[in-house]
C-alpha cells in the first residue's frame, strides 16, 4: 500500500487508537497509544515527544553528563520533534489488530536529531545511495526462553530462572513439537505483524531458540529486527514465558548472537555487487573493500555492535563468538564470515553482533564501516582465516570490555567521520555511564570469593 492507502485504511479502521513508538539509544521501544485523529494530524506536522528518552538509560535513570544540549534539568526536558513513518504501518495480531507505526526524531529545523538511532541509520543509507548502492540486510537472533512470570522473577532478584525446555538440544524437531503452540505463534504472528521469518529452530542450550528474519532494504530490515525483539517478548508473555535477549545468560553456555547479514546491490537492485564470477572465490572487489573497511573500523565502532557490559562476556574464545579481527569464507570462528554463494545470495555476516544490540545502530555501524572501505579504496591485505579464527592474531584482537571499547570509539577520528561528533559524544557518554553503573555493583562472585577468605 502507498501512504494514501494506508492513511485511508487507518481513518476507517474500527480501532479509534494506534500504537506509535520510537527507539531509545539502547534499542528499547518507547511509545504510547494515540487517538487516530491526533495521528492523522501528526503525520502532516510531526508531534512532540519528550526528549528524556535520550536523557535516561534503559532503567529510566537520568544520565549524569549528556552532550545533547536540549536534554537535561537545565532545559526542563522539552519535547523533541518526532516524525511518524507511515510506511512502517502494521497491525498487532495478538492485540486485536490494533494499528502500529514507528517514528524517529528530527530537529525543528528539519535536521536529524543526533541521538536518534533510526535517524542515524537513515543518514548512513543516504550516503550509500549517493554512492550508487542499495543495501539489503537481515538479522538473526538467538535468545533464551524461561517459564517465568516477570513479577515473581523480579521478587527473586532474577536468580535461577527456570528454562522453558531442558537440556542441550539444538535443531530439535522434538522440542519444537513439544512446544508447538508457542513455535507456531512465533512464526505465524510475527509474519502477520510484518516481520516474516526465514527460519525458526531450537538452538543448543536449555530453552534457547534462534530465528532468521527475511532480508529486505536495510531500513525495513532494522525496523523488522526492532519489532522482532519486542514482538517475541509480547507473544511469549501470552504463553507464560519470558524471552531474554541478554548476550550471555551464564558462563556455562554459549552466548546469544544477533548476526547481521548484508549485501550491496546496484541502484535498480538487479545486480549483487558482492558477486563476481571472474574473481577468486567469486568475491568481488567491492566486497573485498567492504570487508577491509569493517576490519579496519571494528575496534572503533565496537560499542555499537556490543553495547552492554554483558556483551563482552559473550565475546570469548570457543563460545561461537569472535575475539579476533579476522575474516574467512564460511568460517564461524571469525569476525566477518564471507558467504560468496552466487549471484542472488552472496553476502557478509558480521558475527560480532550480539542479541542485546540496538539493530539501528548495529546496521548503521556495519554499513558505514563497509562503505568507508569502498570510499577509501582499502585493500584487503589481511589473509582470510582458514581454520581456527581464535588463534589467528595477524590483525589483532577485539577490545575486551565495554570501557576499553568505548575509549577506542571516544578518541577515534574514524568514528567521528562515520557518524558525526555529536552522535559519538552522546553515545560514548551513555556507554561510560553503563560501565560506571556496573562498577558500583557488588556481584555474587565477589561476595563468594572475598567474604570469608580474604
Amino acid at each position: 500500500m502507498n501512504q494514501q492507502e494506508i492513511l485511508k485504511l487507518i481513518e476507517g479502521h474500527p480501532h479509534h487508537k494506534l500504537k506509535v513508538a520510537v527507539t531509545d539509544i539502547d534499542g528499547v521501544l518507547r511509545g504510547k497509544f494515540m487517538h487516530k485523529d491526533k495521528f492523522l494530524s501528526a503525520v502532516k506536522s510531526g508531534f512532540g515527544f519528550c526528549d528524556v528518552v535520550f536523557g535516561w538509560d534503559m532503567n529510566d535513570a537520568l544520565y549524569e553528563d549528556m552532550a545533547i544540549e536540549a536534554t537535561g534539568w537545565h532545559s526542563g526536558f522539552p519535547d523533541a520533534e518526532a516524525r511518524l513513518d507511515v510506511s512502517t504501518f502494521r497491525q498487532v495480531p495478538w492485540e486485536n489488530h490494533v494499528p502500529f507505526v514507528l517514528g524517529d526524531f528530527s530537529k525543528h529545523d528539519g535536521e536529524d536529531f543526533p541521538a536518534c538511532p533510526r535517524s542515524l541509520l537513515k543518514k548512513i543509507i543516504a550516503k550509500a545511495e549517493g554512492m550508487g548502492f542499495q543495501p539489503l540486510f537481515s538479522q538473526e537472533f538467538e535468545w533464551f526462553n524461561f517459564a517465568e512470570n516477570n513479577s515473581i522473577l523480579e521478587e527473586r532478584g532474577f536468580t535461577n530462572p527456570k528454562p522453558y525446555t531442558p537440556g542441550m538440544f539444538g535443531y530439535s524437531l522434538l522440542r519444537a513439537s513439544e512446544n508447538s503452540d508457542y513455535f507456531h505463534d512465533l512464526f505465524d504472528l510475527l509474519t502477520e505483524f510484518g516481520v516474516p521469518l526465514e527460519g525458526l529452530h531450537t538452538e543448543t542450550g536449555p530453552g534457547v531458540f534462534e530465528a532468521a528474519i527475511q532480508y529486505s532494504d536495510i531500513l525495513e530490515a532494522a525496523d523488522r529486527a526492532v519489532l522482532f525483539k519486542t514482538g517475541v517478548k509480547e507473544i511469549a508473555y501470552k504463553h507464560g514465558i519470558m524471552a531474554s535477549f541478554m548476550a550471555k545468560q551464564t558462563a556455562d553456555l554459549p552466548g546469544c548472537s544477533g548476526h547481521v547479514h548484508q549485501s550491496l546491490w546496484d541502484a535498480d537492485k538487479k545486480r549483487n555487487l558482492f558477486f563476481d564470477s571472474a574473481h577468486q572465490d567469486q568475491i568481488s572487489e567491492v566486497m573485498r573493500q567492504y570487508i577491509a573497511g569493517q576490519l579496519f573500523c571494528l575496534p572503533y565502532i565496537l560499542p555499537m555492535l556490543a553495547p552492554t557490559v554483558n556483551s563482552y562476556k559473550r565475546l570469548v574464545e570457543g563460545a561461537w563468538a569472535p575475539t579476533t579481527l579476522t575474516w574467512g569464507v564460511d568460517n564461524r570462528t571469525v569476525a566477518l564470515r564471507a558467504l560468496p554463494l552466487g549471484e542472488k545470495s552472496s553476502r557478509i555476516e558480521t558475527r560480532v553482533v550480539g542479541s542485546d544490540v540496538n539493530p539501528y545502530l548495529a546496521m548503521a555501524a556495519c554499513l558505514a564501516s563497509g562503505i568507508y572501505g569502498i570510499e577509501k579504496r582499502l585493500k584487503l591485505d589481511t589473509q582470510q582465516t582458514v581454520g581456527n579464527g581464535y588463534k589467528d592474531l595477524q590483525n589483532g584482537v577485539l577490545p575486551s570490555n565495554l570501557l576499553e571499547a568505548t575509549d577506542y570509539m571516544k578518541s577515534s577520528d574514524v568514528a567521528n567521520e562515520l557518524f558525526g561528533e555529536a552522535f559519538v559524544d552522546h553515545f560514548t557518554k551513555t556507554r561510560i555511564w553503563e560501565w560506571k553503573e556496573y562498577s558500583k555493583h557488588v556481584s555474587d562472585w565477589e561476595i563468594k570469593r572475598y567474604f570469608e577468605i580474604i
